[in-house]
């Protein structure tokens, strides 16, 4: 009965693992639900699928470097939220030194729309027909695009805080048959005429020629303005022929590597090296998913990451196996073999994966961009890797033992004489 019960648990945890590695790579699609493939999942970055990378730099001079550091972050978080409100999906807004910033862009190829938009202050007011100041962009709660169903053009709606109501209604009463005109920085947006007082706490800004016209400024308006100026220090483009052929290179690189792997695994340790060619192919698909479920931006160095950390899965299964191929040539079973191997080789394991995770800390904490990439790539795949190896590894390989694919010493490649 345990004979039986190992084979089959050990036959469906391999048709389960190479359904799953079928899927992941070629993607399935069962009564209208689609499991998409990795490659249309994950998130690629900029050098991936090509873009734009865009370096601004504070022009202010006379800040202190406590208020340079206070309005830097300030200023990235607004870059990252405006960049958003825009409409572009999978930015990196990373600072740089104490003065720059850098906005990748991935899939974005016309930048001069984004680079106009990025160096605007954002600051919105409200000027009477005099010139003088009746409402702000802190006034504003919230802003939103709609089509005006009358003239069926785009338009930008603004839902006013309660201090911004009170000021709108009194500047509306006070300016009837007079123009209040909306200004973005120094640009003029609109200049309608109050017909009427409005005290409900909405406004509506006219003049957008297209619905992503209306969307840039509504998403100017809710990033709010920026605490400093901001110029453009420079701009580097990505070609998307340049970034498409990256990404199945990179592919064919690691199907390659990941096949010599597997021959060197077998060759040596036969059997053993069969299991851990199975539990490798698990171990890639649970960091791709991972990927895929926690939205990371898969770059170069990130592939060079995940590479490395399947080498160090490799590794630990050969601190396992050689363990387990010393304790077969002192002539014990097979089973008390594999038993001894694990847990001889446990601390070694756990020791390098440690050492390994505090530099990927380091990496991460202190890198910018692409070393962060790398080192969260890295990251997940030490953690996982050590659950293959340890865990699902050894089940396999007790499975194997039970069931008899593993009971000779030829099975493990060892020569007891």
């Amino acid at each position: 009965m345990k004979k039986g019960r190992s084979a089959t648990l050990f036959i469906l945890a391999v048709i389960i693992i190479i359904s799953l590695a079928f899927a992941g790579f070629k993607g399935v699609e069962i009564g209208g639900w689609e499991f998409k493939s990795f490659d249309k999942a994950i998130t690629k970055g900029l050098d991936l699928q090509g873009g734009v990378s865009v370096l601004m730099e504070i022009t202010d001079e006379n800040l202190s470097s406590e208020d340079l550091e206070k309005n830097l972050e300030k200023t990235k978080q607004l870059l990252d939220l405006r960049v958003n409100k825009l409409g572009v999906a999978e930015t990196t807004v990373t600072a740089e030194g104490d003065r720059r910033i850098r906005i990748d862009i991935p899939g974005q190829f016309d930048s001069k729309e984004i680079v106009d938009s990025l160096q605007k202050t954002g600051n919105l007011t409200f000027k009477d027909s005099e010139g003088n100041e009746v409402l702000n962009g802190k006034d504003v709660e919230e802003a939103s695009v709609m089509t005006d169903n009358t003239t069926g053009k785009p338009v930008v709606t603004l839902k006013l805080n309660e201090e911004g109501k009170q000021k709108f209604a009194e500047a509306t009463e006070k300016n009837l048959n007079k123009t209040i005109s909306i200004y973005m920085d120094e640009d003029l947006i609109s200049s309608p005429v109050v017909e009427s007082v409005i005290s409900g706490g909405e406004a509506i800004i006219t003049g957008s020629k297209t619905v992503d016209e209306a969307k840039n400024l509504a998403g100017l308006i809710n990033s709010g303005a920026l605490p400093v100026t901001l110029k453009v220090a420079s701009i580097e483009s990505v070609g998307a022929q340049l970034g498409a052929e990256a990404m199945p290179n990179a592919m064919k690189a690691g199907a390659v590597g990941i096949l010599l792997i597997f021959l060197f695994m077998i060759f040596n340790y036969r059997m053993l090296g069969v299991i851990a060619s199975i539990t490798l192919t698990l171990y890639t698909m649970l960091v791709l998913i991972v990927f895929v479920e926690a939205n990371v931006t898969l770059t170069l160095p990130g592939i060079a990451g995940f590479l490395l950390t399947i080498g160090m899965a490799v590794d630990a299964n050969v601190l396992i196996f050689e363990r387990i191929k010393e304790e077969m040539a002192k002539g014990v079973s097979a089973k008390s073999a594999v038993k001894a191997g694990f847990h001889n080789a446990l601390s070694s394991i756990v020791d390098s994966n440690v050492t390994t995770v505090i530099a990927a800390l380091v990496l991460y904490f202190m890198g910018t961009g692409p070393v962060k990439g790398f080192a969260v790539t890295l990251m997940i795949g030490i953690v996982l890797s050590m659950f293959t190896a340890i865990f699902i590894t050894r089940k396999l390989t007790e499975w194997a033992i039970n069931m008899g694919m593993l009971s000779k010493p030829w099975h493990f490649k060892v020569k007891r004489g």
